[in-house]
């Protein structure tokens, strides 16, 4: 079965990670089979929005670190970094529905979200410093102008996980559901009003809102992404990470 399911109904197109074993670790071809799906859906007028989510219990935990060592980003044209840029240069509107654990990507994409909902599961966490490396997605820019320089500052420095109710503080999601069996019943509902109202001024309205921030967002991207790539070769990253294979390598 694939591990990104694409699914179009109601003129939207609906994004699913779709790798539950793993709890829905994204790979290098995961990142191109999204970006390849969304910059198509930017460019098909029958396609109203999208909605990125996850499968079971998880939206997803990350960077799949065996796949990310074996294939490090390394420049602009790395799959990561392409789908970072086709999430910020989206012309539509994007929804996110999720659940269970949103680990490092799994939070960073949804600040480039217009409407997130999130389970009363949902655990969120930003362990970029915590494995030697910076911010990515332009977080380091987006997250203190929507949380404040303090919450992100403890969000990006300390890197512990946070619940739904922090991540509300924080800006980062539209409404929490308390069932979240209906988590992505309701994010669809959203992306179906959404489908109905009219096409050129919803465009038109995400432009207006997204313009004055949009070419520094670009700029910060390139600049955390040449960070993050020196951040891997760095002692303190092969550390990091070394300590993690270890962990995940115990019996348990």
């Amino acid at each position: 079965m694939s591990e990104v399911l694409v699914e179009q109904e109601n003129g939207c197109l609906t994004l699913q990670i779709n790798r539950p074993e793993k709890k829905n670790a994204l790979t290098h071809s995961m990142y191109t089979q999204l970006t390849e799906a969304i910059l198509a859906a930017d460019e098909d007028d029958s396609i109203k929005n999208l909605l990125i989510t996850g499968s079971g219990t998880c939206f997803t935990s990350g960077n799949d670190i065996n796949d990310f060592m074996l294939n490090p980003p390394k420049d602009s044209d790395s799959p990561v970094f392409q789908f970072l840029q086709a999430l910020a240069n989206l012309k539509k509107p994007l929804i996110a529905a999720v659940n269970g654990n949103a680990v490092g990507i799994g939070t960073t994409l949804l600040l480039h979200c217009d409407l997130v909902y999130v389970g009363q599961n949902a655990i969120f966490q930003l362990p970029f410093v915590n494995l030697g490396l910076c911010p990515e997605a332009a977080s380091s820019y987006l997250l203190p102008l929507l949380a404040g320089h303090r919450l992100a500052a403890e969000l990006l420095l300390l890197g512990q996980p946070f619940d739904c109710h922090k991540a509300k503080e924080a800006g980062l999601t539209t409404q929490i559901v308390e069932d979240p069996s209906q988590t992505l019943v309701i994010a669809k509902q959203a992306a179906l009003q959404l489908s109905k109202q009219p096409t050129q001024a919803i465009l038109l309205t995400k432009q207006l809102m997204k313009q004055s921030i949009k070419s520094t967002v670009q700029d910060v991207m390139q600049q955390e992404g040449k960070l993050f790539t020196e951040r891997l070769k760095s002692p303190e990253a092969h550390a990091a990470f070394s300590a993690f294979f270890k962990k995940t390598s115990q019996p348990k």
